[in-house]
């Protein structure tokens, strides 16, 4: 359904994913639940609509839309940005593991997403899904060979 500003009718939904510095597996437990209220604080303030989103360990899908009045990177910068200020002040001890308060990497990804929405939004819900099942196929006991040989 099409939004409107004062002279305008709009539709930009865009497929984002964000990632950690490193692509370090940091995001579970507490942290995952305070990025969350922070990227929906900052989306809000901004009057930015977040339609789906979904946390991984190492990336954040966010399927967002933001009006044409704003551009996609003005608001990237300003969502990382303002979000590792917020993750390095409530989590001090993580300025250890990433140095200058720098969360996030330097890049992300961004796909207009048009008329195919659901399929987007299924993908992102589904994401997690499809990884748990490809560690359940990667995840192998390795024995040592030379068990029992050597005594």
């Amino acid at each position: 359904m099409a939004k409107s500003l004062s002279h305008t009718r709009y539709m930009c939904k865009y497929h984002i994913i964000i990632v950690p510095k490193f692509r370090r597996k940091i995001i579970y437990n507490k942290l995952r639940k305070d990025i969350q209220g922070y990227i929906k604080d900052l989306c809000k303030w901004k009057g930015v609509e977040i339609i789906e989103g979904h946390m991984m360990p190492d990336h954040v899908h966010l399927l967002l839309e933001i009006p044409p009045k704003m551009s996609v990177s003005y608001f990237m910068g300003y969502l990382k940005g303002k979000s590792a200020l917020m993750i390095f002040e409530h989590h001090t001890n993580l300025k250890y593991k990433f140095g200058n308060r720098n969360f996030w990497t330097t890049g992300y990804y961004v796909s207009m997403v048009g008329l195919n929405e659901a399929t987007i939004a299924k993908y992102i819900r589904e994401q997690e899904k499809e990884d748990e099942m490809n560690d359940k196929l990667t995840k192998k006991e390795y024995e040592n060979p030379f068990k029992g040989i050597f005594k």
